[in-house]
């Protein structure tokens, strides 16, 4: 039996101290607690890149033009119900101040203290290729 296909986008956002911007998913969502790169599900009518600036204007209250978005890496995991592919893309330039909106809390983070978070298990992966990237 296939499982659907969930495509959601991440985005590494990275500020002038090399740190990356880590989210803390809210209690009444799934893995509600754990620590996240912030984006969501891509539309069906969205571009991936689309979606992301999307999210981050909801989610955090930033702008983040498209040609800022820079494709880093992916996830590629199966969970119980669906198997979810998310791109991860690296953000070093937007505009606004961070404000969280859906997660309890925010932190900036260095790419070799991310794996000391409690992260969900697509995203994991993901933490090598920012750490090798943010030497």
């Amino acid at each position: 039996m296939s499982l659907p296909l969930l495509l959601v986008v991440a985005c590494a956002l990275i500020d002038p101290d090399n740190r990356v911007l880590i989210a803390k998913r809210p209690p009444g969502k799934n893995m509600a607690g754990l620590w996240e790169f912030p984006g969501g599900k891509v539309d069906e009518d969205e571009t991936p890149e689309a979606a992301l600036c999307r999210e981050l204007e909801e989610e955090l209250s930033i702008e983040v033009a498209q040609k800022c978005l820079a494709p880093c890496t992916f996830a590629s995991h199966t969970y119980d119900d669906f198997h979810l592919l998310m791109p991860l893309y690296v953000c070093r330039n937007w505009e606004g101040t961070i404000t969280p909106h859906e997660h309890t809390e925010i932190a900036w983070v260095r790419a070799n203290r991310l794996a000391n978070y409690d992260m969900p298990p697509a995203d994991k992966p993901l933490i090598p290729m920012l750490r090798d990237l943010l030497i």
